[in-house]
């Protein structure tokens, strides 16, 4: 039997973090707030949460795919944004939908539209219900009378392998380690993980164009989509499987990113790897951050393309074990399925060497798996279990990532740290707490993702992270960044979205909502307002 998803916190029942993890979190809290005891509240149990009565049934045609179960219900209130934690805390799951729909085809996804429009009934897609910028609770607006949740679990298939051109067509809803271990017998990966990689599937990385492992080069969801079908309200979209084409706008450009507000990806043709066989990596540590970023620099203008290629500042790296604050870090690695990657590795060491880099934690193909470079990935993986311990704690955590170009870094970086440490400072009264490091990189400029830390008053967390996060965003679109690089927009990062993106752009963005939704059933409030 498969283990349960929880209501509350990261992943299924049973799993979490271990009680050395608890551990490190509590006295590295302890630590940055200066205190030993924090208050705590506990979270509301299952038996204890209260659902409205479901305000619509589903037709006999529908009624063996769709829920109104308790449970069910509760899983598809909330996903993984601060705000979604706060709720689910208190037991506060008002939000929660009518329906769960688990459509087996397409046939039934446009069946659950049809319906669902028949009986005004909002419809927001779920993917993996991991989101952590608010995409996934349903709303219900514009005279709406219920909220349907659409669950794509029950499509999670690698459909057909083509090896000659080395792609594969794959269901929208199958989540990643289904996905990976369907390709390995063909000896292929699409090699794209996302922190989220467990708990959340293929049509969802599209949908808010998700990155993934590689931190150069195919960076992401974007640049593995060979093509696309989509169920919309109005009928079946399928753009041609091609290398590329230059007939115009493209159609799959259309899609990806859309976060669902045109229509369900129910198949796509990706592009995939040959399974890594060569591999080389470990840890470069530098005097402070900006020496880092200039070494990042130079490897990412060499046109090496290491799969990994990410740096910590050195609050970052002792934060995640890798460090003890003295230094930063580089994690560097390259993998290939094709050849020896050490010349490679040589020539990336040394740029790393021409701005002060000492490699001695380098190494060949299980490096990435020991020393600093293993305890960083090991927290990378770990963290998404660490809030709903914190959270409890009454402390306010959170990320966001953006990106910019090389000759803006470092002003940008130190505007944005400045102006989320000093809202952190007047919200709790602390000192801000506030770190960074590059997840991705680009020739032309990498993409900084910050963490900030605060103790928050219960009752008022979800306030107070709100005021902290509109400050450091107002910084982010002020200096010159995006909004997000690959988080997503939401409904937690749209007043932002709507800055950033050109009115004209915004007026063509509606104009295909009408076409393709015309009742606006899809995910009311991300990207646009029908």
């Amino acid at each position: 039997m498969a283990a349960r998803r929880k209501y509350f916190g990261w992943g299924s029942e049973g799993e979490g973090l271990s009680e050395d993890e608890k551990a490190f979190a509590l006295e590295t809290n302890r630590a940055r707030f200066g205190r030993t005891d924090f208050e705590t509240v506990a979270v509301a149990k299952e038996a204890d949460i209260r659902l409205a009565a479901p305000r619509l049934a589903p037709p006999a045609s529908l009624a063996a795919i769709c829920s109104s179960d308790h449970r069910d219900r509760l899983t598809h209130t909330y996903a993984q944004s601060f705000p979604d934690y706060v709720h689910a805390m208190a037991g506060d799951f008002s939000p929660a939908p009518d329906i769960v729909a688990t459509p087996r085809n397409e046939g039934e996804v446009a069946a659950v539209l049809d319906w669902a429009g028949g009986a005004q009934a909002s419809v927001t897609i779920y993917g993996g219900g991991s989101s952590v910028c608010g995409g996934t609770e349903p709303r219900i607006e514009r005279g709406q009378k219920a909220a349907v949740s659409l669950d794509m679990r029950g499509m999670g298939k690698v459909v057909e392998v083509d090896k000659t051109s080395r792609a594969a067509l794959i269901d929208g809803g199958t989540y990643g380690p289904a996905l990976e271990a369907q390709l390995k017998p063909h000896g292929v990966t699409l090699r794209h993980f996302p922190q989220s990689f467990e708990y959340s599937t293929l049509g969802g990385w599209i949908a808010t164009r998700s990155g993934g492992h590689f931190a150069t080069l195919y960076t992401h969801i974007d640049d593995l989509v060979e093509s696309l079908r989509i169920v919309t309200p109005k009928g079946l979209v399928e753009t041609r499987r091609l290398p590329g084409s230059g007939a115009g706008p493209s159609p799959d450009r259309m899609f990806i990113g859309s976060e669902g507000i045109l229509g369900v990806i129910t198949r796509a043709w990706v592009r995939l790897q040959d399974r890594p066989k060569f591999r080389a990596g470990g840890a470069v540590r530098f005097k402070d951050f900006f020496t880092a970023a200039r070494a990042l620099r130079a490897v990412s203008q060499s046109g090496l393309y290491p799969a990994n290629c990410r740096i910590l500042d050195p609050q970052e790296a002792k934060n995640t074990g890798a460090g003890d604050g003295s230094f930063a870090m580089m994690v560097l690695a390259f993998e290939s399925g094709d050849h020896d990657v050490t010349p490679w590795m040589a020539r990336a060491l040394e740029c790393c060497r021409d701005h002060g880099g000492d490699a001695g934690e380098i190494g060949g193909a299980d490096a990435h798996r020991s020393g600093a470079a293993d305890r960083w990935r090991t927290a990378f993986i770990r963290m998404p279990y660490i809030r709903e311990v914190t959270l409890p704690m009454g402390i306010i955590d959170d990320t966001f990532e953006t990106s910019i170009t090389w000759d803006r870094f470092e002003a940008f970086h130190d505007a944005v740290k400045d102006a989320t440490a000093q809202a952190v400072k007047d919200v709790s009264g602390q000192p801000g707490n506030v770190t960074c490091r590059v997840t991705h990189v680009y020739p032309d400029g990498p993409a900084p993702y910050f963490s900030f830390h605060a103790l928050g008053k219960h009752g008022q967390l979800a306030e107070q992270w709100l005021a902290i996060k509109s400050r450091a965003l107002d910084a982010v679109i002020d200096n010159g960044g995006t909004v997000t690089h690959h988080h997503a927009v939401g409904r937690d990062h749209r007043p932002w979205y709507d800055r950033q993106r050109p009115p004209l752009f915004a007026e063509a963005l509606r104009a295909a909502k009408k076409t393709l939704d015309p009742q606006g059933l899809l995910n009311a409030g991300v990207l646009i307002d029908v």
